[in-house]
């Protein structure tokens, strides 16, 4: 799939971001964004996936640390396909499959259940090892927040994951620098991120802009070549990108667009759509 493509298919997923946060009256909008195109690099252009065999035990696995960020994930399983888009309006409403956070027994697409913060790279070690140890080729991907990477789990999984060689594993970490509380340098400094990661033996690459696809596609081939390690992508991103009053914005971490706010968003999103539809 070629980069124009992927850029509309993630504006979309930007829309529906919005959508679901702003029905749902809570969320977590800011992290989504700022993972949009990794989102939509994976599921449409990296992984080996079949929506229409959600359990095929040969797929690539995909597990969201940063569970929070799950406007972001079901956003792009749903224009992938694994569930209908309108059920994205249903998000955290009572009844609903699409939590607050991943549910991997009630919805289609979902790898691993997430959201306590730091536990999921646990769990996509886990898968990794488990492939090593059948034999199996498929590879295994997770998405941290630079604030989850304060969790001493993560570097826990992450010594383990290097003491293993699992080169089936592809660790990336969205740096957008801000979480909850403010900067992430200011509330808990992980800075350097990527010395931290070649201390626990892992190949790392660093993505200046993780919102550009070119530079996605080329931190992901490299990260096929990668033997006898895990890799880590450490990429840049804004947070809230591509809705202006949220971009690097910390206050957008986790509120939802009032009424006024949700129309300014979805015409920023529909005249970004349009330009990309003139090239």
């Amino acid at each position: 799939m070629d980069k124009l493509e992927l850029q509309k298919i993630a504006n979309e997923v930007r829309k529906d971001i919005v959508t679901a946060v702003h029905s749902a009256g809570a969320g977590h909008p800011g992290g989504s964004l700022s993972a949009t195109e990794v989102f939509t690099y994976l599921y449409f252009a990296e992984m080996n996936i079949d929506p229409k065999n959600p359990k095929d035990p040969n797929r690539d696995r995909f597990v969201l640390s940063k569970g929070h960020t799950a406007p972001g994930y079901y956003s792009v399983l749903a224009e992938r396909g694994y569930f209908p888009k309108e059920d994205l309006k249903t998000l955290r409403k009572l009844g609903s499959y699409l939590q607050g956070h991943p549910d991997m027994k009630h919805i289609p697409g979902v790898d691993m259940s997430s959201g306590s913060l730091g536990q999921g790279i646990s769990a996509a070690v886990g898968m990794a090892i488990s492939a090593k140890l059948s034999g199996d080729t498929y590879r295994v991907y997770t998405l941290l927040g630079d604030g989850e990477i304060q969790e001493g789990q993560v570097w826990e999984a992450s010594m383990l994951a290097g003491f293993r060689k699992l080169d089936n594993l592809v660790v990336i970490v969205d740096n957008n620098g801000l979480q909850i509380d403010g900067p992430i340098d200011q509330v808990n400094s992980p800075y350097p991120i990527d010395k931290k990661f070649e201390a626990f033996n892992f190949h790392v690459i660093n993505v200046a802009d993780g919102n550009d696809f070119d530079q996605l596609a080329a931190a992901f081939a490299e990260a096929k070549t990668v033997k006898g390690m895990p890799t880590a992508i450490i990429m840049k991103t804004v947070k809230g990108k591509g809705v202006s009053y949220m971009e690097n914005q910390v206050g957008w971490h986790g509120k939802a667009p009032n009424d006024e706010q949700y129309e300014q968003a979805m015409a920023e999103l529909e005249k970004a759509g349009e330009a990309l539809c003139q090239k």
